[in-house]
C-alpha cells in the first residue's frame, strides 16, 4: 500500500500544501514591514511568556528568525530536500502558535476547544517525518544517495 499511486500522491500534496502554508506566511513577515511584536504582546493564556518578547531589541531579532524560518521551512517542504529537519522546526511553530492563541481552554475563539488548524498542521509534519515524505517526489531521495550525505550522519539523519 505504501508505495500505491494514490498513497504517494496524498503524501505529496500534504507536503505542498504544508509547504504553500510556510510560503504564504513568509510573503507576508520577509517581504513586508511585518514584526512579531504585535503577536507576541497580545497573548493570553501564556502572557508572561510571550509578552517580554515583544520587546523592541527582541521583537526585532525574533522577526527575522520567524519571518526567515517560515521561508526555509517553505522551501524544505516544496522541495522535498530535508523534509525531517524542517517538519521538526515546523511542528515547534506550531506548538508555540498554538500556546500564543490560547484563552484556555479555547483556541484563538469559543469555537476551537483545545485543538485548532495548528494541531492539526503539526499532526501532519509529523505525518510527514513518519513516511519519509521527503523521498516522494522530493530530492531527499537524491540527496540520500550523494556521498557527502551516505559519509555524514547528520545529513544522512535529516535526509532520512
Amino acid at each position: 500500500m505504501t508505495n500505491s499511486l494514490p498513497y504517494r500522491t496524498l503524501i505529496f500534496l500534504l507536503r505542498i500544501a504544508m509547504a504553500w502554508t510556510f510560503l504564504y506566511a513568509a510573503s507576508h513577515q520577509v517581504f513586508t514591514d511585518w514584526s512579531v511584536a504585535g503577536f507576541l504582546t497580545g497573548t493570553k493564556t501564556f502572557h508572561w511568556l510571550y509578552a517580554p518578547l515583544g520587546a523592541p531589541a527582541i521583537a526585532a531579532v525574533l522577526t527575522v528568525i520567524v519571518g526567515y524560518g517560515h521561508l526555509l521551512i517553505g522551501l524544505s517542504l516544496l522541495s522535498g530536500l530535508m523534509v525531517r529537519l524542517s517538519s521538526i522546526f515546523g511542528i515547534g511553530i506550531m506548538l508555540l502558535y498554538w500556546m500564543a492563541h490560547m484563552d484556555f481552554p479555547y483556541i484563538s475563539d469559543t469555537t476551537n476547544f483545545l485543538i485548532d488548524e495548528h494541531v492539526v498542521y503539526g499532526l501532519v509534519l509529523g505525518l510527514l517525518i513518519v513516511v519519509r515524505a521527503g523521498h516522494i517526489w522530493g530530492l531527499d531521495a537524491w540527496a540520500d544517495k550523494q556521498p557527502q550525505v551516505t559519509h555524514n550522519k547528520w545529513l544522512t539523519w535529516a535526509t532520512a
